[in-house]
């Protein structure tokens, strides 16, 4: 697993990350790091399974 460091930010954005991690019973690095998930991998992206589907769908389908 890979590691990350931030620096310089400022106390304010800090305090923020500690109460939003507080608000969800978590710890700060806990927080970020889903944070940082989340941003990796959006709600509204296009998924491969339902791509494949779609694409199946339009090629006519397949029995199984």
């Amino acid at each position: 697993m890979s590691s990350l460091t931030v620096r310089n930010i400022t106390e304010e954005t800090h305090r923020a990350l500690r109460v939003r991690a507080a608000l969800v019973g978590r710890s700060t690095k806990d927080e970020v790091r889903a944070i940082l998930e989340s941003a990796d991998r959006p709600d509204d992206r296009v998924k491969l399974d339902f791509l494949l589907t779609e694409i199946g769908k339009q090629a006519g389908g397949v029995d199984f």
